[in-house]
């Protein structure tokens, strides 16, 4: 949108405007009418004969001569090109940062690997950062994912890969042990495998109205934890309280003339009147933005429709945001009721999710459909305002974006900062989360039957984890090597 989003198209929302270019290799993950519990259950135990557990522990980079740096080079190409520096300087900060960045790469290793045939909508970048804390349209405290540029439904290991890897890079990135970040990645996969056959013992609906509130997470950590680091998720759970609208107004803008507009912080924070100087194509950028908006509204139910009514368009900025996502385009839109009343909604581009080169294209024609169905699909709960709308822009360029609240009551824990025990706990929240995520659209009677009692998965994804680390490493140290050669051009510390 602005500089790329002056007009709208005039159709309503619709999931065939894009045809998928590919075939999908992976069907929708729904079940088959009359399908009996035994069935499933031998359906997993096929699954797990003809594709053994203990396979999973392989690895074995099979890029052709496509490194990782290229990859994300290749990613460039769509996006805003003076925001790459950004997105290369964060991702060389740390082996860990970059990882955030590299779900392609990570992607591309994960096509190679053994598949149970069993598919679940996949989160797609499922690392330890993407899980947190936000608000339920109850408001109430629940922990999800949070992320889901790349949902797509898939092979349910390749969440579950990234989620451990994660793991153990953010455990390698504290100084743990080589034994004791063992212990953190098993805790995570046994969370994962102990809820996923706890799920295949209740019925659709009970795993439906299965979530995470605040107050439970303490319970969901399968360890168990001290005082002080109770009190860490305490003092996380009241933070994240105070990340609303009335505290994103007084974070994000200021009074001018008696009008409320967002304050500009370069280049991660850029206001539409910074962006734009010539008044007339502002302005219509301008109308075209009421149109977006209006668009996107067609995409609520009635009720929240008549909600955001209530609301007029303010003041929009470009902002920056995360690691992997820098270079798209994302729009920080300051609404007001009564000129006091703050609404603040983030549209987010959506482009073809980093999974589709393997498993095929999306079912939906609009990119930012994919995201809210998926993420609908996969959370709990979700913002009463998410929603998706396609824009073309000033240069003639068709964009699909996402829209959701900015800030309501989102917290997230300094995994970095905690300790062993702490560490442990939290992948232990995050494993049981993303299987409450799978069990909701795939198979969990089936996927319980594969994953079996013992702990053969736990123990393969280990080993998987901790090579794919390495790799991890090579692939940072890659790009650290580019920057330094002048062939990436990095900005840091921003």
């Amino acid at each position: 949108m602005a500089r790329t989003a002056a007009t709208t198209s005039r159709k309503q929302p619709t999931a065939s405007r894009k045809q998928p270019t590919t075939t999908r290799k992976h069907g929708p993950a729904v079940l088959g009418p009359g399908l009996t519990r035994e069935k499933r259950v031998e359906r997993g135990r096929l699954a797990r004969a003809e594709v053994p557990r203990s396979s999973h522990a392989e690895f074995r980079p099979e890029r052709h001569g496509t490194d990782a740096v290229t990859l994300l080079e290749g990613q460039g190409g769509a996006r805003v090109p003076e925001l790459l520096p950004i997105r290369y300087g964060r991702m060389a900060s740390s082996a860990f940062a970059f990882f955030r960045g590299a779900a392609l790469p990570m992607a591309s290793d994960l096509s190679h690997t053994p598949r149970s045939g069993l598919t679940v909508q996949l989160c797609g970048d499922a690392h330890l950062a993407n899980f947190g804390l936000f608000a339920s349209p109850e408001r109430r405290l629940v922990f999800d994912i949070n992320d889901f540029d790349e949902t797509i439904p898939g092979p349910w290991e390749w969440d579950v890969k990234r989620l451990a890897t994660s793991m153990e890079i953010a455990a390698r990135a504290a100084g743990h042990s080589t034994k004791t970040r063992r212990q953190i990645v098993l805790a995570s996969v046994a969370s994962y495998r102990r809820a996923m056959r706890a799920f295949a013992d209740l019925d659709a609906l009970q795993v439906w109205y299965a979530r995470a509130d605040a107050d439970r997470l303490a319970a969901l950590a399968d360890v168990r934890l001290n005082k002080s680091q109770r009190q860490k998720i305490a003092q996380v759970a009241a933070k994240a309280q105070t990340k609303d609208n009335l505290g994103a107004l007084g974070r994000f803008a200021d009074v001018a003339d008696g009008v409320a507009q967002l304050v500009a912080e370069p280049p991660l924070v850029v206001p539409l009147r910074d962006l734009i100087s010539d008044p007339r194509e502002r302005e219509q950028t301008e109308d075209g933005l009421r149109q977006v908006l209006g668009t996107y509204a067609q995409t609520l139910d009635p009720e929240r429709r008549r909600l955001l009514e209530r609301y007029h368009l303010v003041d929009i900025a470009r902002k920056v945001v995360g690691v992997g996502s820098v270079g798209t385009r994302s729009w920080m839109i300051l609404m007001l009721e009564d000129d006091s009343s703050p609404l603040f909604l983030q549209a987010k581009e959506a482009g073809r999710s980093v999974l589709e080169e393997f498993v095929g294209a999306s079912e939906y024609g609009n990119c930012g459909q994919r995201v809210v169905v998926g993420q609908r699909l996969m959370q709990a709960v979700s913002d009463i305002f998410l929603g998706w709308v396609d824009v073309v822009g000033v240069d003639g360029h068709s964009r699909d974006f996402y829209v959701r609240q900015l800030r309501d009551w989102k917290g997230s824990v300094e995994v970095e900062a905690l300790l062993p025990e702490g560490l442990q706990g939290y992948g232990a929240v995050c494993g049981w989360t993303l299987a409450r995520a799978h069990a909701r659209s795939g198979d969990r009677v089936a996927l319980a039957a594969y994953l079996g009692n013992s702990p053969s998965f736990d123990v393969a994804i280990g080993e998987f984890a901790a090579a794919y680390a390495d790799q991890n490493e090579r692939d940072h140290a890659s790009l650290v090597d580019a920057i330094a050669a002048g062939r990436i051009p990095a900005e840091a510390g921003v």
